[in-house]
């Protein structure tokens, strides 16, 4: 892509040369007034902004007739060198001593000790030459800047004020105007620049403190989320990026017309006999939300209320938006209707999962639901309605009359899992980034997952302090030690999931390295998840959260998948963190090389499984085994007839 405009000058290019001419530090100057350019480190760079400006001021000149100007703005003040100060013949005496001396005799010290001394005069003709230089030059710089400098207007090509291997980049990104580049900031927050190829942080920040110090004429203003990293924004300003309105918004944003509210709908039951303290529909889905919240849950919802929240989210906006009427409104025909929806929605409802809540870019679904997707969310939402219901809210259940086909049985780690082979490589792989913290702790989460079988939110959420040490007798009759790790499972369910050794000495060497005590079970440890990331310094660590370790693991497991080739970087390129619960499920089953299988309810407790025959699933990976074994057994023996 070509640049839409030839660039212009800015009053910073004026600032820097004024610095220049009155010398001042070039790089002080160059980080002071432009920055946007690039590192003053770059001297090339520096060297051709410079020549760049020059012309550009001399060009300006000549086109308002004045050469001479022009011809001034190129000189360089340097060549009249500054003549260096000599000491006044008294100080010079005194210095040395010569106090008591005749005037003669110091004057002829002070000459042998100054042989330039005859030519001050013209060294000071020269120093005033140079200062009336600057002068004329910094007159010339404010007449030129009355006329030639301008501000950026919200429809100016990037080209036009950045640097031009930045503009280049932008506009390739498909950022090719100030304004899109604006919008694109605010609608990714801080992190807007991974998304285009070849500008990092450092070039982000300098464009974004270009943008900042030119709001007022741009008239174009950065939302405070995407100057500050994520966890350092707060609720107040997340929550301002989009305003609340009738549109695809999350629940808490969405703005329900008064004549589809709920009040009036069709199927309502008589309000005197209403069990809830809910006027509106979005006040009876939040009383159900609110069912959900296990005894001992925290202020966040748990991972069951945010997969029902979801599935209650997408009906209510379809129901608004799309069916114009209220959720109690909604018939049986309505309900086939939204099935039908969800296995083919408008592009306009679909966007990838990573944007969050808060932004502009968030859409309620990522595409078409596959049936068994769809039929997750009919059932949630017949349990939607099973509740108002009972609670004497609607008077009827609109999803209880589909006919949902029951889902095929699968082997839940016949397709998702990985081989010992494939994790040997993979932790081989982390074992070459341990120099760093985030490296060490991408490895700790892949070991524990894979090791404890546990789902992502139970190992996010895990501390030291649920963690516990147990004596116990052995079959032959030794005593032996072993870790436990009470887990919050799902539904408030609590169980106890054993832990490896090594796995608990590697976080405790972990907490020594960053100054905690090494005693897992230490007091001050408590608290510390078992994923916290020690990088950010605080007190005590923040835990690492389930979207950025899940992000992490899909990046290393894309990046796995390119040292290998054929069905293993296939399976590594598809796979995600559940694949290693899933290849815990399918390797404790199977057992490993020479040591015997784990038995079935010791692995349903691991997974967190209510039924044994959930579990029972994985062992479907060894279908193979079990036909194996039965030809054997119906194979002829000589000891029966044939």
């Amino acid at each position: 892509m070509t640049s839409l405009q030839s660039r212009k000058l800015h009053r910073g290019h004026f600032a820097f040369m004024r610095a220049l001419a009155q010398g001042i530090d070039e790089r002080t100057s160059w980080d002071r007034y432009l920055r946007l350019e690039g590192e003053h480190t770059d001297l090339r760079v520096v060297r051709r902004t410079i020549a760049w400006i020059r012309d550009e001021f001399a060009a300006a000149a000549r086109r308002e007739q004045r050469p001479g100007t022009a011809r001034l703005i190129l000189l360089d003040p340097d060549q009249f060198s500054k003549a260096t100060p000599l000491p006044s013949l008294g100080d010079f005496a005194q210095a040395q001593g010569l106090e008591d001396f005749s005037e003669a005799e110091q004057i002829e010290a002070y000459e042998a000790a100054f042989p330039a001394a005859g030519s001050h005069a013209g060294g000071t003709a020269r120093a005033s030459r140079r200062t009336r230089v600057v002068e004329r030059q910094l007159d010339a710089l404010r007449w030129l800047e009355g006329l030639a400098a301008q501000d950026p207007r919200p429809g100016d090509g990037v080209s036009a004020w950045l640097n031009p291997a930045l503009a280049a980049r932008l506009e390739r990104a498909e950022l090719p105007t100030l304004v899109a580049l604006v919008g694109a900031i605010n609608l990714n927050g801080a992190r807007w620049w991974v998304r285009v190829p070849g500008i990092g942080e450092r070039k982000a920040a300098r464009i974004l403190d270009w943008l900042r110090a030119n709001e007022a004429p741009l008239g174009l203003r950065v939302g405070m989320h995407a100057t500050r990293r994520r966890r350092q924004v707060s609720a107040v300003d997340l929550a301002a990026v989009v305003p609340a309105a009738t549109a695809l918004l999350p629940l808490e944003k969405f703005v329900v017309p008064l004549d589809v509210d709920g009040r009036t709908g069709r199927f309502r039951a008589p309000q005197d006999t209403c069990l809830l303290p809910a006027a509106t529909d979005l006040e009876a889905i939040g009383a159900w939300l609110e069912a959900k919240r296990p005894q001992d849950s925290s202020a966040e919802l748990s991972p069951t209320q945010r997969s029902y929240r979801k599935e209650a989210e997408r009906l209510l906006l379809w129901t608004v938006l799309e069916r114009k009427t209220a959720l109690s409104s909604l018939s049986a025909a309505d309900a086939a209707a939204y099935r039908q929806f969800l296995a083919g929605p408008p592009a306009s409802w679909c966007g990838p999962r990573h944007n969050q809540r808060w932004s502009p870019l968030w859409r309620p679904l990522e595409g078409p639901l596959a049936p068994t997707a769809v039929r997750q969310a009919m059932a949630i939402l017949r349990s939607l309605f099973a509740f108002l219901v009972r609670q004497n809210y609607v008077v009827g259940n609109p999803f209880a009359a589909m006919n949902e086909p029951a889902a095929a049985p699968r082997a839940l780690g016949l397709h998702r899992t990985l081989s010992f082979a494939q994790l040997q490589h993979l932790d081989t792989l982390l074992a070459k980034h341990s120099s760093t913290e985030a490296g060490r702790r991408l490895r700790r989460g892949m070991r524990w997952v894979y090791a404890t079988g546990l789902r992502l939110a139970e190992i996010t959420g895990a501390t030291c302090g649920d963690l516990r040490q147990v004596v116990f007798r052995t079959p032959d009759g030794r005593d032996a030690a072993g870790w436990l790790l009470s887990v919050h499972g799902r539904a408030g369910r609590r169980r106890e999931v054993p832990v490896p050794h090594e796995l608990v000495a590697d976080l405790e060497e972990e907490l020594a390295h960053h100054g905690f005590e090494q005693a897992v079970g230490a007091d001050g440890n408590r608290a510390i998840h078992v994923l916290a990331r020690f990088d950010l310094k605080p007190e005590p660590p923040r835990p690492w959260s389930t979207s950025g370790f899940y992000s992490a693991i899909k990046l290393f497991l894309a990046r796995a998948a390119r040292t290998l080739e054929g069905t293993d970087a296939q399976n590594l390129q598809r796979a995600s963190i559940h694949w290693l619960r899933h290849a815990h499920g399918v390797h404790a089953l199977q057992g490993r090389a020479g040591r015997a299988p784990v038995p079935i309810q010791v692995v349903q407790n691991s997974l967190g499984h209510v039924s044994v025959g959930t579990t029972a699933g994985y062992l479907d990976a060894q279908a193979h085994t079990g036909l194996m074994e039965m030809q054997r057994f119906w194979a002829p023996s000589a000891d029966l007839p044939s």
